[in-house]
C-alpha cells in the first residue's frame, strides 16, 4: 500500500509541477511541493522497512527532486513575472 501511495505521489508531483509551470499560481506550486515531500517522506520509509539498497533508490531519488523542483523554481519565477507586470499595469 505505501508503495502504491510512493508512486502516486511521485507521479502527481511531476505532473503537478509542469502544470504548475503552464499555468502557474501560489496554491499550485504549494501543493506541488507537498506532494514532493510526500514522495520523499514515502519513500524514505520504503527504504528503512525493506532494507533496500540506497544507492540505486538514491540516484532515482535525487534525479526526481532535480526535476520537479527545478520545474517549480521555474514556475516561481514565472509566476513572479506574472504578478510584477500586473503591479506595475496597476
Amino acid at each position: 500500500m505505501l508503495l502504491i501511495i510512493h508512486i502516486f505521489a511521485a507521479l502527481a508531483g511531476i505532473g503537478m509541477s509542469t502544470y504548475s509551470y503552464l499555468a502557474p499560481s501560489v496554491s499550485k506550486i504549494r501543493y506541488s511541493y507537498g506532494l514532493v515531500l510526500l514522495t520523499i517522506a514515502s519513500g524514505t520509509v520504503i527504504i528503512i522497512k525493506n532494507h533496500v539498497s540506497i544507492l540505486s533508490v538514491c540516484l532515482s531519488g535525487l534525479l526526481y527532486i532535480g526535476f520537479t523542483v527545478s520545474g517549480l523554481v521555474a514556475a516561481q519565477h514565472k509566476l513572479a513575472k506574472v504578478e510584477s507586470k500586473i503591479s506595475k499595469n496597476e
